[in-house]
C-alpha cells in the first residue's frame, strides 16, 4: 500500500506520516528530508547552484538513502546519518531554492520512488501529483498561514534552534511562493486527493481521519 501525503510547509506532514505509518504497520518516508540532504551536501562542499554542469557532476557522486527505524525517519548521505543536521533554517531555505531546479527534481525522482517502493506513507510537495501518481490513497493537508507559522516555530524551538516568529513567517512565505510557482512539479492538490484542513485539528485527529479514509478505500 502506498499513501501520498502532500501539503505546504509547516502543516505537519512528517508528524502525521509517521503516526499513520505506525498505525498501519508501514514505513514513513520524508521527501523533504531527501531534498534537505542534497542542500546539506551542496552547502558543505560549496557547490555553485547556478553552474548546472558542476551541479550535475556533483549529484552523480551522491548516494542518498532513507530508513524508517524505531518510529523515526533517518536520512543518510554516502552512508553517513545526517538526520540531525537537516533542520537548520539555512538548510531548509537552500532546499526550497534548489527544489525549483529542474535537474535536481529529475535526479531525485527515481531516488524517491526507490526509497518509497511498496508499503509506505510518503510525505512531500508533489507526491500524489508527480512522484507517486499511482498511490493507493492521496491526501492533501492544509492549514492557515498563522497556524503553520506557529507549528513550524514550535518545532524548531523544541529542536533547540533559536529563531523568532518573524523569521519563521518569512521562511514559510518564501517557501510558499517558490513551491507554488516553480515551473517543475509545483505544489498542487491532486484532483483525486482528499483535502483536510488541519487548522483546528490535533495531529492525532488528522491521523484518525486519514486512517478512516484508507479503510474506506482499501479492503
Amino acid at each position: 500500500m502506498l499513501i501520498a501525503i502532500d501539503g505546504p510547509s509547516g502543516v505537519g506532514k512528517t508528524t502525521v506520516a509517521k503516526k499513520v505509518a505506525e498505525k498501519l504497520g508501514l514505513k514513513a518516508v520524508s521527501t523533504g528530508a531527501i531534498y534537505r540532504a542534497v542542500a546539506y551536501a551542496i552547502k558543505r562542499e560549496n557547490i555553485p547552484t547556478y553552474d548546472l554542469n558542476a551541479l550535475k557532476d556533483f549529484l552523480k557522486g551522491l548516494n542518498i538513502d532513507q530508513k524508517y527505524e524505531n518510529g523515526e525517519i533517518k536520512t543518510y548521505l554516502n552512508g553517513e546519518d545526517i538526520t540531525d543536521k537537516l533542520d537548520s533554517p539555512d538548510i531548509s531555505e537552500l532546499s526550497s531554492e534548489i527544489a525549483a531546479i529542474t535537474e535536481i527534481r529529475e535526479y531525485l525522482l527515481n531516488i524517491q520512488r526507490r526509497i518509497a517502493s511498496d508499503n509506505a506513507v510518503v510525505e512531500g510537495r508533489d507526491i500524489g501529483s508527480v512522484v507517486l501518481p499511482y498511490a493507493d490513497v492521496k491526501v492533501f493537508l492544509d492549514a492557515s498561514l498563522e497556524e503553520r507559522i506557529k507549528r513550524r516555530y514550535n518545532y524548531l524551538r523544541n529542536k533547540g534552534i533559536n529563531i523568532t516568529l518573524e523569521e519563521v513567517r518569512n521562511e514559510i512565505l518564501g517557501r510558499d511562493t517558490r513551491d507554488r510557482n516553480r515551473k517543475t512539479a509545483p505544489l498542487v492538490k491532486p484532483k483525486d486527493a482528499f483535502y483536510i484542513d488541519t487548522t483546528y485539528m490535533t495531529a492525532d485527529e488528522v491521523v484518525n481521519k486519514i486512517i478512516k479514509i484508507v479503510k474506506s478505500l482499501v479492503v
